[in-house]
């Protein structure tokens, strides 16, 4: 991504923003337009040649009335996830990404010993900070890049940091940009505790497009009572979107926190809807 579609993507940020706030105005092209200062033709051009849906579209993708909807269809999600019967597109990050933990040894010493190659990237959700070991991705952070480089130190205070962009950089961003076209099975290296790591497992088989609760996470880790804890570790997800934590909403339909702001968590789910609908 260029530094002309970085701009751009600031603007479908904003785009989102409104359209998230308004929703239930059910804002026209024009108004949508307006919000971000551009003229309705730009905008529609602009719009749906990120989302690949025009701004209509996106909005009903966006609102709490559709996440809603879609939760009705999902009371059985995780069974549904491993049907045989369900295209490859929808297992796509239980399929093609592999997830090792990092020893006990590397948690408790806090990276000691570990070499961490990082990179700033660009997405189609903005900018990227993206970290690896020789074992694989280690994190992955979108937005205010400061706070996310601080971030990476903070959660490997004693590692070695080179910054170094690495091939499988590359292979993570091209997985995140076009998650329909995955050639190689994605490594991860990831430092978390048993229970997170339970957590991100469960987020894997979570299929593309399609949402669930913070609940339903608790009961598929056979820990129903455990709702508040399985919140806190889907927030500490250190790999986001190839962890999709983006996926997980309260049960009423409201998107819930993210990490990275909202903003681009609705991104994230429009832009998922728009590429399951192509299967």
């Amino acid at each position: 991504m260029n530094h002309n579609e970085n701009i751009d993507f600031k603007r479908i940020a904003l785009a989102i923003n409104y359209i998230r706030t308004h929703f239930k105005e059910q804002p026209s092209l024009d108004e949508i337009a307006d919000a971000v200062h551009l003229s309705p033709h730009h905008f529609h051009r602009l719009f749906t040649r990120w989302a690949g849906v025009s701004p209509k579209k996106f909005l009903q993708y966006t609102t709490i009335e559709y996440a809603k909807e879609h939760l009705k269809k999902e009371h059985t999600l995780f069974d549904v996830s491993i049907n045989a019967g369900l295209s490859g597109t929808s297992r796509l990050h239980d399929l093609f990404v592999s997830v090792e933990a990092m020893t006990p040894g590397e948690y408790k010493n806090q990276g000691k010993n570990l070499t961490i190659y990082h990179s700033l990237e660009q997405t189609i959700f903005g900018p990227s900070c993206i970290a690896s070991t020789d074992k694989g991705i280690c994190y992955l952070a979108f937005g205010d890049m400061p706070v996310a480089q601080k971030e990476l130190i903070e959660l490997f205070p004693q590692a070695t940091f080179v910054d170094k962009s690495q091939p499988i950089h590359h292979q993570a961003i091209s997985f995140l940009q076009d998650p329909t076209n995955a050639l190689n099975p994605l490594q991860l290296h990831i430092k978390g505790t048993d229970f997170q790591l339970k957590v991100w497992d469960a987020l894997l088989k979570i299929p593309l497009g399609n949402l669930t609760t913070y609940g339903n996470i608790s009961l598929q880790i056979n820990n129903p009572k455990a709702n508040r804890a399985v919140g806190t570790a889907v927030g500490s997800n250190p790999v986001s979107f190839i962890i999709p934590c983006h996926r997980v909403i309260r049960s009423s339909g409201e998107p819930g926190g993210y990490h990275w702001g909202l903003d681009i968590k609705m991104a994230m789910i429009g832009w998922e809807a728009t590429q399951s609908k192509k299967d």
